[in-house]
């Protein structure tokens, strides 16, 4: 009886083992996809099958701002408002910011840290101007024109 209950203990243990290597073999795609169903959006490939959104041309724009302005008036007049000048409001609006000098004077100096590792490293240095510009373009100003 003894030999009997080691060889059971044995087989159970054996068992148990192979069937916990299987199951974790198995699971393993499971538990990848746990949060990843088609309602979720914070998956890394929701970013990758997004087209880009094709840059709005400065007209269109406008016109979809006179819009709005035109719509908010004739609410302001039906609550018996004086209405505003839409073309006014549309420019107040549109106006591209001047950046702050110190920004600038910032950007210029990462600038020009950048082309030192470039050219520690053998590659061509930056036009300082052009890509100071292009990065105050990027955060939606313009360079201060006192410089």
């Amino acid at each position: 009886m003894q030999e009997a209950f080691g060889i059971v203990i044995f087989v159970v243990v054996a068992l148990a083992i192979v069937a916990a290597i299987w199951a974790a073999w198995g699971t393993g795609a499971l538990y990848r996809q746990i949060g990843r169903g088609g309602l979720s959006l914070d998956r890394d490939d929701d970013y990758a099958q997004r087209p880009a959104a094709a840059p709005v041309s400065r007209a269109v724009a406008d016109e979809e701002i006179r819009q709005m302005l035109t719509a908010r008036n004739a609410r302001r007049v039906a609550r018996g408002e004086a209405p505003l000048d839409v073309e006014e409001e549309l420019a107040r609006l549109t106006v591209t910011p001047v950046i702050d000098p110190a920004l600038e004077a910032e950007i210029r100096s990462l600038v020009i840290a950048r082309n030192a590792r470039l050219e520690r490293r053998g590659q061509p240095p930056l036009d300082v101007e052009a890509e100071v510009a292009r990065q105050v373009a990027e955060l939606g100003g313009e360079p201060d024109p006192a410089r």
